[in-house]
């Protein structure tokens, strides 16, 4: 399977271009190992995820995937309402996803912490803010192998922040699995458009403009 190219993942610092992308990325973090689902292993003390599916094949699913993942459309087609500070995730973007109805629903405060735009591999993790009701950082990434077959990963590392996430206990690691099937199920739903000669649904581009939503 194709390895990541470092210069094209991108986090607190300088891009390869030399241009200082440096933003305050651990301000208001409410855990302490930003960027762990980049540079592993996973922290010790917190609950792990990984979960990882093959969603299409070919580079027009590579795109597909890759666009609806950091234009933050696999999380609004799965249900989720999010609010983005920038059309497209880069470091140091503002994200709110919240999810449920009515009073039951809840708000998840998160910053992008890096991102990965390269040829074979696309997508971005977010860290958790004060006042989300976990603590951690979780990753989406999808990645073109050498056999032609795009693959979609979910990493991530939590525990509870809050005392209502304390007291559900196990059972969010298991709703957090069942999300991360969600997530992939939308995503082979967007990649097989591309498979079967459809739009494909949004494409990765360069530009960046902001926005909410």
């Amino acid at each position: 399977m194709n390895r990541p190219r470092p210069d094209h993942d991108r986090t607190n610092g300088t891009d390869r271009t030399g241009k200082d992308d440096r933003v305050p990325l651990a301000d208001g973090l409410n855990y302490p190992e930003a960027g762990a689902t980049r540079l592993r292993p996973l922290p010790a003390g917190y609950h792990h995820l990984h979960v990882r599916v093959p969603v299409g094949h070919g580079r027009a699913a590579l795109e597909t995937a890759g666009a609806a993942i950091t234009r933050w459309e696999m999380h609004r087609a799965s249900g989720a309402r999010v609010t983005a500070s920038t059309a497209r995730a880069e470091p140091g973007t503002s994200v709110e996803v919240s999810l449920g109805l009515g009073p039951l629903r809840f708000r998840a405060p998160c910053r992008v912490i890096w991102t990965a735009y390269g040829p074979d591999r696309v997508g971005f993790a977010y860290g958790t803010l004060t006042g989300h009701p976990e603590c951690g950082e979780e990753s989406f990434v999808a990645d073109l192998a050498e056999d032609g077959s795009v693959w979609f990963t979910v990493t991530a590392f939590s525990r509870p922040a809050r005392w209502y996430s304390r007291l559900a206990g196990p059972l969010v690691p298991v709703l957090q699995r069942m999300y991360a099937r969600r997530l992939d199920a939308t995503l082979r739903r967007l990649a097989a458009q591309a498979d079967t000669g459809g739009t494909g649904g949004p494409r990765w581009s360069g530009s960046r403009h902001p926005t909410t939503g």
